[in-house]
């Protein structure tokens, strides 16, 4: 591993888009984001998750996604997706995560198919944890997954030596609260919903995965600096008119598209494609992601 400290991942880090050119990934755009994010001051780097569209990517496209993300990152913490529907197939992305130079892994609950009790989610993700050369951290997505990690499952996990943290994608900020309420404080708490991180951050999280940071990572700095100096004025007036209304852009036309078209807005990616099942977006939703970008980036 390189300099990762999972005691210390806090912050807002960034949840990377996966670009193409011509139906290939493009390692040329994904580095010069990877740049462009850590210039801005964001404090990790995530590749190959939900708005990474890692399931439209081959193993072959994931792991160079996972290099070129280290490549570029030039020692920034890197926390690679690794979802996988077996405990052989994510421990294997694991590994490939681990080749690439990553610090740590984001692992997900099985998709399509559920546990039929909650014990079958605990057993899935503490067998991951037991083999896996990675630190782990929880990711909570039941929009993709079916269900959700249980509070109780996660309290559970968090006893385990080598999981340190949880994602929250599910957009019930109760559930957030539940789960910071049965963990120990040095678990770290990182909201995935990014009209929460304000919120979350000012409730005593840890920070944010958010895919809106791709395009607007000077924003979720300043969010995050706000907290940190304690002007809960300006951290509320960011996360309420900049960040909120462009993620609703997001929730209505999906993460990756509605990303990758603020990208695009900004002269950040030539193109705002993705693969299917997603579809671009029209230019009619195009000119009103652009329109919200410019108002989250607007001066104080």
């Amino acid at each position: 591993m390189s300099n990762f400290d999972t005691d210390g991942f806090e912050g807002v880090s960034c949840p990377l888009v996966t670009p193409y050119a011509d139906g290939d990934v493009d390692e040329t755009a994904l580095a010069e984001l990877v740049r462009r994010v850590d210039d801005a001051g964001m404090d990790g780097l995530v590749p190959a998750g939900t708005t990474g569209e890692f399931a439209s990517l081959s193993d072959e496209e994931y792991e160079t996604v996972l290099e070129t993300t280290v490549d570029a990152a030039d020692g920034s913490p890197v926390l690679a997706g690794t979802a996988d529907t077996t405990v052989s197939g994510t421990l294997a992305r694991i590994e490939t995560a681990a080749d690439a130079g990553a610090d740590a892994a984001l692992i997900v609950l099985p998709y399509f198919h559920g546990a039929n009790d909650p014990a079958g989610n605990e057993r899935f993700l503490s067998e991951i944890a037991d083999d896996a050369s990675l630190p782990i951290f929880l990711y909570n997505i039941p929009s993709c997954t079916g269900q959700e990690i249980a509070p109780a499952t996660v309290e559970s996990l968090a006893r385990h030596p080598k999981v340190h943290g949880l994602k929250d994608s599910s957009g019930d900020f109760n559930y957030f609260l539940e789960v910071a309420d049965r963990t120990p404080d040095d678990f770290r708490l990182l909201q995935g919903f990014d009209s929460y991180v304000v919120p979350g951050m000012l409730m005593g999280s840890s920070g944010g995965i958010n895919a809106l940071s791709n395009a607007i990572p000077e924003t979720f700095v300043a969010a995050r600096d706000a907290v940190a100096t304690g002007d809960v004025e300006r951290a509320r007036e960011i996360g309420a008119e900049r960040i909120a209304p462009l993620f609703q852009q997001c929730v209505d036309h999906g993460f990756a598209p509605a990303t990758k078209a603020a990208l695009e807005s900004r002269g950040w990616l030539e193109t705002a494609a993705v693969r299917p099942p997603l579809v671009e977006l029209d230019s009619a939703a195009k000119d009103e992601i652009a329109s919200s970008v410019q108002r989250a980036l607007r001066a104080p």
